[in-house]
């Protein structure tokens, strides 16, 4: 099975092929973050440590993209978002709120915790489930409002 790194080659070489130059382009600068990350690890990247760069690289999309919009650059902000759909797609698919919900509240019940004092033991128990899979922004808010 190849791995998520393997896709990104895969489609690069597609789109590099099929003169698709925003999804070259972007795939370009995923395989070069990529790159940079192995080197900083000074090894292979796992699927789970490739899914973190890809996280960060469409965190920093969306960043621009609130940026280009707030200075009315429409134009930028476009291709920004054009990009971060891209990046997306190579992501795994996100669990609803209503599983997020269940398991934060399975995680409350699992070290009885009872107000939000006890937000850090929630989130040390959730976290390691759903690493990779949900922004642990979005976990701690919703962690913050069931504890409250």
């Amino acid at each position: 099975m190849p791995t998520l790194s393997d896709r990104v080659d895969q489609d690069l070489v597609t789109a590099m092929k099929g003169g698709d130059e925003l999804t070259r382009d972007t795939l370009r600068m995923l395989k070069t973050a990529l790159h940079n990350r192995q080197i900083e690890k000074m090894g292979e990247l796992t699927d789970e440590e490739v899914v973190a760069v890809l996280r960060k690289e469409a965190k920093s999309r969306q960043e621009a993209v609130d940026q280009y919009k707030a200075a009315g650059r429409v134009a930028q902000a476009t291709k920004e978002e054009a990009e971060k759909k891209i990046i997306e797609g190579f992501l795994p698919s996100g669990l609803s709120e209503d599983e997020l919900q269940q398991i934060i509240t399975a995680a409350i019940k699992e070290v009885g915790a009872t107000s939000q004092s006890d937000f850090g033991k929630v989130m040390g128990a959730v976290m390691p489930k759903l690493r990779g899979r949900v922004d642990g922004g979005k976990v701690s808010e919703l962690v913050r409002r069931q504890l409250s």
